[in-house]
């Protein structure tokens, strides 16, 4: 198994650290919206990264939103997600093992309403972006 190498940011490690030793009950939201932790193998170390990100569920199915607040570069876990896509969500004391797919068209429409109905900025980030931002679905993965 490979070792957990935590975020740079202090705020992402920290929130990390508590909402995985309290299954969730503690530092489960970011500005008071949900938030959820991904699980996932670093597309350049190898090493298991873990990263908050908004919780935007619709009907058992989750997106991981590439936003980083509208900056012009993809978030690094981005690139975890496009090299290794079996990734874990938690959600509260809740552990799924899901496949992440890249969406477009009006499948990526359709998830933005979702997403903007979670986490408001998100239209703002998206107007003051210059890269069109990824969305993620993270789908369950059979028998795991």
């Amino acid at each position: 198994m490979n070792d957990y190498l935590p975020s740079r940011s202090r705020r992402a490690r920290d929130q990390v650290a508590r909402y995985e030793s309290t299954n969730g009950v503690e530092a489960n939201t970011l500005e008071d919206r949900p938030v959820v932790v991904l699980t996932m193998t670093g597309a350049r170390t190898g090493a298991i990264r873990k990263t908050p990100v908004m919780r935007v569920e619709h009907e058992g199915t989750y997106a991981a939103i590439a936003s980083a607040g509208g900056q012009p570069a993809n978030p690094s876990w981005y690139h975890n997600l496009v090299a290794h896509p079996v990734v874990q969500v938690q959600d509260g004391a809740t552990r799924r093992t899901v496949r992440a797919r890249e969406i477009r068209g009006v499948e990526k429409d359709r998830w933005w309403s979702i997403a903007d109905s979670v986490w408001p900025p998100y239209a703002q980030y998206r107007q003051r972006s210059p890269r069109d931002i990824p969305v993620f679905l993270l789908e369950p993965v059979k028998d795991a």
